[in-house]
């Protein structure tokens, strides 16, 4: 048997160093590949994928109000109304206190569209504003009642501790006899109050306050046993296993959710606290005669509501229509804000 040379040794040798390199350069050449197919695009525009665009929230909410057919017309009558008692005296601007005895039971003129009344008064202009006072009743009240209503509801169903007292205490409100209790309240309060604060101020304060002081059941009712349900869902217990504090709980988790039932009794409570002031101002103990409301001009108009019919017709007719009209938008938005119903 030959024995190998020294360069065939040295070649053998050299074989294994050179089988490394080789491995070594298309392991790199395998990795730099996927480097360069990560590298951006000339046009990273054209390059990015379309996403489809999310709509939000009160987007869909608003598409589901508008496919409520009497929602929207309820709508449009209401801005209508709204223009004509806001924006109407601003066109027509005839004191609505003036009094013109010469003029007085006249019927439809150029100078007088709708006619005036025993005193002479304007009647167009006595409903615009008669409207303006009627409408900030209304909002005014239901503020104060859908604060004072979401604040008990929220906290009875929120701690379990307070949830019997302040059931008990709505029910007791609940059993109340509302419309004495209002008579009693204005009567009661209504001079001090003028006297301090004025005769329209006092009575303005007056009668907003002890609507909404007597009109916030329903919501607390409502928000209570919204509260109630959102306790057991898994974002309030995992926000609880991680230490939130109360107020954080509420103020981030709670009240953010019961914004849709609070939103629709607010509109139901518009209306009623319409009524109510109306109702008030036809007993005479609303505003005095000199402060025009929707229902004080039914008042006036009763000693003569044979002989001028229309002066009952056209405040009560105001009432109706913006009564219904924010019955339709608050179902509507009760439709509209339940998911279940949204998602049709």
């Amino acid at each position: 048997m030959t024995e190998p040379t020294p360069s065939t040794a040295a070649a053998r040798a050299a074989e294994p160093a050179r089988h490394r390199t080789e491995l070594l350069r298309e392991t790199a050449s395998n990795a730099a590949a996927p480097a360069a197919s990560t590298l951006p695009p000339d046009d990273p525009v054209s390059a990015t994928p379309a996403t489809p665009a999310t709509r939000s929230q009160w987007r869909d909410v608003w598409a589901q109000f508008r496919s409520h057919t009497g929602a929207m017309i309820a709508l449009v009558l209401f801005v209508a109304i709204l223009l004509f008692v806001l924006v109407g005296p601003w066109i027509w601007t005839i004191d609505p206190t003036f009094v013109d005895i010469r003029n007085r039971n006249t019927g439809p003129s150029w100078a007088h569209p709708l006619g005036t009344d025993q005193l002479g008064r304007d009647t167009l202009s006595r409903l615009m504003a008669g409207g303006q006072t009627s409408i900030a009743v209304g909002m005014t009240a239901m503020v104060i009642a859908v604060t004072l209503g979401s604040l008990i509801g929220i906290l009875a169903g929120y701690y379990r501790r307070l949830d019997a007292p302040l059931s008990r205490l709505i029910e007791l409100f609940l059993a109340l006899p509302l419309l004495p209790l209002l008579l009693l309240m204005v009567t009661l309060f209504r001079e001090p109050l003028s006297k301090n604060l004025g005769t329209g101020t006092g009575t303005f304060l007056l009668i907003v306050v002890a609507i909404g002081a007597t009109s916030w059941m329903q919501a607390a009712r409502i928000v209570r046993g919204d509260v109630l349900g959102l306790k057991e869902r898994e974002f309030i217990l995992a926000a609880r296993s991680i230490g939130t504090p109360n107020r954080r709980m509420v103020m981030r988790h709670i009240l953010p959710n019961v914004l849709s039932p609070i939103m629709v009794a607010a509109t139901l409570g518009i209306a009623s606290a319409i009524i109510t002031e109306s109702a008030l101002s036809f007993l005479g103990l609303g505003f005095p005669p000199d402060f025009p409301t929707w229902g004080r001009l039914l008042f006036d108009a009763i000693p003569q509501m044979q002989t001028y019919p229309m002066r009952v017709v056209l405040p009560g007719l105001l009432i109706s229509l913006t009564v219904l009209t924010v019955n339709y938008i608050g179902d509507g938005l009760r439709d509209a804000m339940d998911p279940r119903i949204r998602g049709r």
